[in-house]
């Protein structure tokens, strides 16, 4: 391990600790926030990545702050960080979260993250209950704040007598207008690879009191448009975002006649994306071998091998693909992939790091927009419920701050006992959403509401 200034700042027995685990793209305003809240000594903090590089980096300002340089694959390690802390945060790739969830529960300490539930957590429920810890998934963006404000709004409904009809939410982490600059409309503000393999389940949801399922192929369909209260572009695109029925229950929504959970995209992007969903240009057979061949020479090889190389041609009337497709694939970018097989989507994602990433002072954009119709006193309601923030720059983005405060808020909370739950939860307890809700507001997280 390397640890920072321990002999400096030893442990205080009585000092509860805070332990974040992953400094990638979204850690970065969580890291800070926790950092400084940390600085008069009231609790110790410390911060886990793979680099210690990256950890220095971010926390140069903050010399108070305990850097481990972690694997956290390996077990003994994760043991011996996680030991003595009462609180993990957990940025890791979700499919890591389990190995955090399986340790946090043997030595008796909360966790959250911000990713969907993962079902090899669930399996802990019975072991985190009996042991009066708290464990909260789905806490960050999307999913998280879209939970706490949507089970606000819903509540307050409700409570003056409301009977909610139809619940559609929408969000996206997008790049603001004045630094939008290439065919796609869209930098990458998060985990790209989450990016390349978006939708690839399809999507359920209710439509006029009916189950409808949406394959990949027919799920990013520029027709889907809806209008952003107060933003300059004022009509975005959208696709169903997963599995928008199962949210149906938790959110105390069976009444409802229609419910989905949506994601934003520019219309161009959709329309582009349909066509790399097509030409199955996401496929993660690993078959090219990027030691030899590049950007360009795979692509053909793929088309070649599916016979696409027809239907491709075809396309280039296409003036807007052809756009976005040279754009990516662009005759300058002569980097290759490093050595050894690749997929044509681990290709794919390395054109989009290389040609979609925020330039040094880009600012993102995130949008979120419940619409709600409902009847009150036999008279037809609807009501907007609008987020959009600007990022200040590449590192600190929106979707940094939206996604890292409300774990930093939180875990803040737990230490200072100010949420009386236990067991495994997503956000949709008042006994969470409301005071975190409260903390994210004097943050600059605030919703407009608007009556249409």
């Amino acid at each position: 391990y390397n640890l920072r200034y321990s002999i400096i700042f030893p442990k205080i027995h009585d000092v509860k600790n805070i332990l974040l685990i992953g400094a990638g793209k979204s850690a970065t305003v969580c890291l800070e926030f926790l950092a400084e809240k940390s600085m008069n000594g009231e609790f110790g903090f410390t911060v886990a990545d793979a680099s210690l590089e990256i950890l220095q980096e971010k926390t140069k300002h903050f010399p108070h702050v305990q850097l481990m340089e972690l694997d956290a694959t390996d077990h003994n390690q994760r043991a011996a960080i996680i030991k003595g802390k009462n609180v993990v945060i957990s940025l890791l790739p979700p499919h890591l979260h389990s190995l955090v969830a399986i340790e946090c529960v043997e030595q008796s300490v909360h966790l959250l993250n911000a990713s969907y539930q993962d079902e090899k957590i669930k399996v802990l429920e019975n072991d985190i209950k009996e042991k009066g810890l708290l464990f909260i998934s789905e806490l960050g963006l999307d999913p998280g704040i879209d939970h706490m404000s949507a089970m606000k709004m819903i509540t307050e409904i409700k409570k003056k007598g409301g009977h909610i009809e139809s619940f559609l939410s929408h969000c996206g982490g997008l790049i603001a207008p004045e630094d939008d600059d290439n065919p796609w409309h869209y930098k990458i503000s998060w985990n790209p690879r989450n990016i390349v393999m978006a939708g690839k389940s399809g999507a359920k949801f209710l439509a006029n009191g009916k189950e409808v399922e949406v394959d990949y192929k027919e799920l990013f369909d520029a027709k889907n448009t809806v209008h952003i209260n107060g933003t300059i572009n004022d009509t975005y695109g959208f696709y169903p975002n997963r599995d928008s029925l199962s949210y149906v229950e938790l959110y105390q929504l069976q009444e409802a006649s229609s419910f989905i959970r949506t994601t934003l995209r520019h219309k161009d992007f959709l329309t582009g994306w349909s066509e790399v969903v097509a030409f199955d240009l996401t496929n993660e057979d690993v078959i090219y071998d990027s030691d030899i061949k590049t950007m360009n020479e795979i692509l053909l090889m793929h088309l070649t091998n599916h016979a696409f190389v027809e239907n491709w041609e075809s396309l280039k009337d296409n003036i807007n693909f052809t756009r976005q497709i040279d754009f990516l694939f662009s005759p300058t970018l002569d980097v290759k992939l490093n050595k050894g097989m690749v997929s044509i989507a681990d290709v794919l994602q390395f054109c989009m790091e290389e040609k979609l990433k925020l330039g040094p002072t880009d600012k993102d954009l995130i949008i979120m927009q419940h619409d709600v119709h409902y009847m009150m006193n036999e008279e037809k309601k609807s009501i907007s419920s609008t987020l959009a923030i600007k990022g200040k720059d590449s590192i600190h983005t929106a979707m940094a701050k939206t996604v890292g405060l409300p774990l930093a808020i939180t875990a803040l909370l737990i230490l200072e006992d100010k949420i009386d739950l236990t067991g495994l939860h997503i956000p949709i307890d008042p006994k969470i959403y409301e005071p975190v809700l409260n903390q994210l507001e004097k943050a600059g997280i605030v919703f407009e509401e608007k009556l249409l």
